[in-house]
């Protein structure tokens, strides 16, 4: 493919040309944080037009994120331009080195927010209309080596995703090694009317809700409030920190703000979504002492859940059942029209009445090459693991489940990081 390369100020830049049917895409890659503050108003008005977006799609999440957790990865954010130098789409990727072997490592190619565990939702937002020449010029640049990859992983796509089915389709045109994978998630569709909402949930979680809520006032001096003021966000932060770390370090475990480049993230992202006012950090006190709160953030008409936590001490009153149905009500009466669990299923969430959905994970590689070999040794095992679950007796695999030290390992970090759900 013919192609011209020339530097500026913001990035490499280079054509695609293959797209038939419109003008070619201009591409132009911006590897650092500086640079990719230069298209933050150009960003944000192509998400104002990108009907998936979510909030990690914005520089409110990513540059947080990145800042926190993107120490040893390279930023690699392509965007692509029209005829009329307006950006239609973008690939917010990072490249960081991925240890297949001892003394082995692949270049990983994925989503700029992937990795922490953190992230959901991510995505390669498009204009309406650009899908086909957006997915069709970034396949051309990727093949033809200007950044040094074997493998990429897009994850947390959410299922409608303009990009996901035709990018689906052009790597199995191309011959490109491809996986996929779904994850659960679950969203809970909320009505016009508090009363209405209610009456979805079971008479038994009705009852409990109003139940409860008055035997905590009863006992308690009850606040619920929601964090609206810079200075109070520290001291906010600090205790969902402790509430979610309390739960987790009963079960023996560290809990995932006990990292230190979290808390950081928070922290930051925090105080991003506060100037935005788009923070819903709710917090939940017995006579002046906090036992539980929840962190969530709005986009449009929908709330994010990210993470929560309540005293364990506090557990027989259902501190953090009430305090979701009290923010549920309130987003309720202020048009909020989706709650999003985001990753996961757990009975706590199912109180809820949520609606079942799955994320998107592509995992892919060029013809031939080590990428595409790792891909397949891979995905090879999962199938054979998948098999012998399907195949052994419960029990039997269980014990075999359990023998893998890497597991285990792993095991803490895993349930460390999930989120709380009462």
């Amino acid at each position: 493919m013919m192609a011209t390369i020339e530097s500026d100020t913001t990035g490499r830049r280079s054509r695609c040309s293959d797209c038939m049917t419109q003008p070619p895409l201009e591409v132009r890659v911006y590897d650092t944080l500086d640079a990719l503050l230069t298209l933050q108003t150009e960003w944000e008005q192509l998400l104002s037009e990108f009907p998936t977006a979510t909030t990690f799609s914005t520089l409110d999440w990513l540059l947080p994120w990145w800042r926190a957790f993107g120490s040893g990865q390279q930023l690699k954010v392509i965007a692509f331009f029209d005829s009329t130098q307006r950006l239609v789409a973008l690939a917010p990727l990072s490249l960081t080195n991925h240890r297949v072997a001892s003394g082995v490592k692949l270049k990983l190619l994925r989503l700029m927010g992937d990795g922490s565990g953190d992230s959901d939702n991510l995505d390669l937002p498009v204009r309406p209309g650009y899908e086909s020449a957006f997915v069709d010029a970034l396949l051309d640049f990727l093949a033809r080596g200007d950044i040094d990859w074997d493998f990429c992983q897009l994850n947390t796509l959410p299922h409608d995703s303009p990009a996901a089915a035709i990018l689906m389709s052009r790597l199995k045109q191309r011959g490109c090694r491809q996986f996929t994978f779904e994850r659960p998630w679950l969203v809970s569709n909320l009505p016009t009317s508090w009363e209405a909402y209610i009456g979805q949930l079971t008479s038994e979680n009705r009852n409990n809700l109003k139940r409860y809520t008055r035997r905590l006032h009863r006992r308690y001096q009850v606040q619920i409030y929601k964090c609206t003021e810079a200075g109070d966000l520290n001291r906010c932060l600090e205790d969902l920190f402790r509430l979610h770390q309390m739960r987790w370090q009963l079960r023996g475990e560290s809990g995932t703000f006990a990292s230190a480049e979290r808390r950081a993230f928070y922290y930051d992202l925090s105080r991003a979504l506060l100037a935005n006012q788009c923070l819903e950090f709710w917090l939940l006190s017995l006579d002046g002492k906090t036992v539980a709160a929840q962190f969530c953030f709005r986009y449009r008409e929908t709330v994010f859940l990210l993470q929560e936590g309540f005293d364990p001490d506090h557990a027989a009153d259902r501190v953090g059942f009430i305090l979701r149905g009290h923010v549920l009500e309130q987003l309720i009466a202020a048009g909020i029209g989706r709650y999003d669990f985001l990753f996961g299923q757990s009975p706590g969430k199912n109180i809820w009445v949520p609606q079942l959905q799955h994320y998107r994970n592509i995992h892919f590689a060029m013809r031939f090459g080590r990428g595409s070999l790792y891909l397949r040794f891979v995905n090879t095992a999962r199938d054979s693991k998948e098999w012998l679950r399907a195949h052994l007796p419960e029990q039997v695999w269980t014990v075999l489940h359990g023998l893998n030290p890497k597991r285990r390992r792993a095991g803490g970090q895993k349930l460390a990081a999930t989120r709380d759900a009462e």
